[in-house]
């Protein structure tokens, strides 16, 4: 894998930007804040992730770490590609879309172009464990009423064989998107269509 490149900026646009190596010229698919902190024609750095797809090899490149471990991250997410992920980034900063996952903020997952409300919920349920859930997001994940039939329904699954994690994510998700109390069953059916 390629770690990084430094070099001379030879041209910068919202979507990409050619850095030239010891006389090699990369194509370097950046985001907009990304853009937005690099100079022009100076020498600069660049931390890359190399995607390997059957059609194409595509080098992303970050101005620094956190963006780089944040696109990362969402590439683990199930329905994320690189496209989707260097979006996020060029919506909001690294720190914003943590702490937009880290609150539960659907919201503003929603607002990133061609993200809907099942990706936004699914980015949030599956990196909040890795980023770290505030205590409101925590608060909002369990409300009262779900709490009996949460924990019947974690048990079933469990017993099934699922992974516990997984379950409680899942769960998690289901509850914060209904408006009403679900009965065991319930819970159970819809966690099984996502398991």
């Amino acid at each position: 894998m390629i770690h990084h490149l430094r070099g001379r900026l030879i041209e910068k646009q919202p979507t990409h930007a050619i850095v030239e190596c010891s006389g090699v010229g990369y194509f370097v698919h950046i985001s907009l804040n990304t853009f937005e902190r690099l100079g022009t024609g100076e020498d600069i750095t660049l931390l890359t992730h190399l995607v390997v797809r059957e059609d194409a090899q595509l080098l992303y490149g970050f101005a620094d770490a956190a963006e780089r471990e944040l696109f990362l991250a969402l590439l683990g997410v199930s329905g994320v590609g690189a496209s989707t992920a260097r979006m996020i980034l060029s919506a909001m900063d690294a720190a914003t879309a943590t702490t937009a996952i880290q609150s539960g903020d659907v919201a503003a997952m929603k607002a990133v172009k061609g993200i809907g409300a099942k990706t936004a919920q699914r980015i949030i349920v599956d990196l909040q464990d890795r980023l770290g859930a505030s205590p409101e997001a925590v608060g909002k994940m369990a409300p009262a009423g779900h709490n009996n039939a949460r924990t019947d329904a974690l048990t079933a699954l469990t017993t099934l064989g699922f992974d516990r994690a997984r379950c409680e994510r899942t769960l998690d998700a289901i509850i914060s998107e209904s408006s009403a109390a679900l009965p065991v069953e319930g819970l159970i059916k819809l966690a099984l269509k996502r398991l």
